[in-house]
């Protein structure tokens, strides 16, 4: 029996979110803001059509904005986060294996399940994914990964595949990839398209046709394997758990520029939560700490700055006041004054599992084997934060956070919060 994968992908995830609650705005152009509402991140296809591109900072498109009427809307990644969780829940009945592969897209394993009538299940997951959630979807399916991203490419291009697209059929195929370019392979970045072009590959079909050792010679193996995925052979299996994270990343812009050495800290200070937060969460510890600060590269008229400071830390750890102490330090050896920084953030690595034994220091260690470290109380501290939302902060003196990103356009938590419930009037 041949491999039947699927890639069920949402249409402009975070707008698609934004209209469920407001159908007044459907068929209409709307854009999601990044935080502090500065670049667009998301969006609808009316605002692609104005040539908009993703990423474009919001003052340069102010007067398409204004022309066209486009309704704009600061992320809202509570709601977001949440119906994520409403569609994967609805795709879970559908298939016996699922990879979530990111926020809006699953990967279901549909070997054996619709073996007569491929694209009739395909409509169906459609339909039943918009109805149960009010998000629309395409359906791109093969027998690998890579031929599911890419007929799913297709699906959301071409009107005429309604949205649901099987690329099983070698004839099907071959005419698809003679028409797509190479870097909308999956997997396929901006370099290696620029390169594969010099080697006179431009269509999905050349990149197809070539031999895979040649390819692993000429790049590495991943692009071979890419190689035998869009001719069938799969290379990449379902990961139907998550890989722990071996980095973990926080940072953000500032409403406002910081001068105070405090406001920086306070900032760090919510960082280093968040990302022990993110680290409990996988049961992982972490042994290397690096925090950046930075003024605004886009204004030459201000004094430019940035620095970066990396700490290894005396022995592993998940607690929060460890991070932020070891922040502190850090900070002290990079901040100067006269600066308005615009941007800072934290990065954990050397990330392994909390249950791996590890050095410890000789004479300051706990009865829950890490030093400084108290499991049981940061166990506690977010068992109350899931409960209550922000119940507890461990953080820097301080809280009014006037330094906190813009968010002037965020629509209601209207899933998550009894205050922000949609009326019906």
């Amino acid at each position: 029996m041949q491999t039947l994968l699927a890639l069920v992908d949402c249409n402009n995830f975070y707008v698609s979110c934004e209209r469920v609650f407001r159908p007044d705005l459907i068929g209409k152009p709307v854009a999601v803001l990044s935080n502090n509402d500065g670049c667009v991140v998301a969006r609808s296809k009316e605002v692609k059509d104005l040539g908009i591109k993703m990423g474009v900072p919001l003052f340069q498109i102010q007067q398409l904005v204004n022309q066209h009427q486009i309704k704009l809307f600061s992320s809202n990644y509570t709601l977001y986060a949440d119906m994520s969780s409403r569609v994967m829940s609805t795709l879970e009945a559908f298939a016996p294996t699922m990879e979530v592969y990111s926020i809006d897209e699953a990967f279901l394993d549909l070997t054996g399940v619709c073996y007569q009538d491929s694209l009739a299940y395909g409509d169906l997951i459609k339909k039943t994914v918009v109805r149960a959630t009010g998000i629309p979807v395409c359906v791109g399916m093969g027998p690998t990964k890579t031929l599911a991203k890419l007929a799913n490419f297709a699906a959301k291009k071409w009107c005429k595949t309604g949205g649901v697209l099987d690329l099983s059929d070698p004839v099907r195929r071959e005419k698809l990839m003679r028409i797509v370019p190479v870097g909308e392979v999956w997997g396929i970045g901006t370099r290696t398209t620029l390169k594969l072009k010099q080697l006179g590959i431009h269509s999905v079909w050349d990149l197809a046709t070539q031999s895979s050792q040649h390819i692993q010679s000429q790049f590495n193996i991943v692009v071979a394997r890419t190689v035998m995925e869009l001719n069938g052979t799969p290379c990449f299996q379902l990961e139907e758990i998550s890989a722990n994270k071996q980095q973990i990343v926080c940072s953000r812009s500032f409403s406002r520029r910081l001068t105070e050495y405090k406001e920086l800290f306070e900032a760090l200070a919510e960082f280093c939560s968040r990302a022990a937060e993110k680290l409990r969460r996988q049961h992982s510890v972490t042994s290397c700490m690096s925090i950046f600060i930075r003024t605004s590269p886009f204004n030459s008229q201000e004094p430019q700055y940035q620095r970066s400071a990396t700490i290894k830390l005396v022995a592993a750890t998940q607690d929060t006041r460890t991070l932020i102490s070891a922040a502190n330090r850090l900070l002290k050896e990079i901040f100067k004054t006269g600066y308005g920084y615009q941007k800072c953030g934290v990065q954990l690595s050397q990330i392994r599992s909390e249950a791996m034994s590890g050095q410890f220091e000789l004479f300051d260690f706990s009865d829950n084997e890490l030093p400084t470290e108290n499991r049981p109380l940061m166990a506690t501290v977010d068992q109350i934060n899931r409960r209550f939302p922000k119940a507890i902060s461990i953080a820097a003196t301080g809280f009014e956070q006037s330094w906190k990103p813009k968010s002037e356009r965020k629509s209601p938590r209207y899933t998550t919060d009894w205050r922000e419930l949609v009326t019906i009037k």
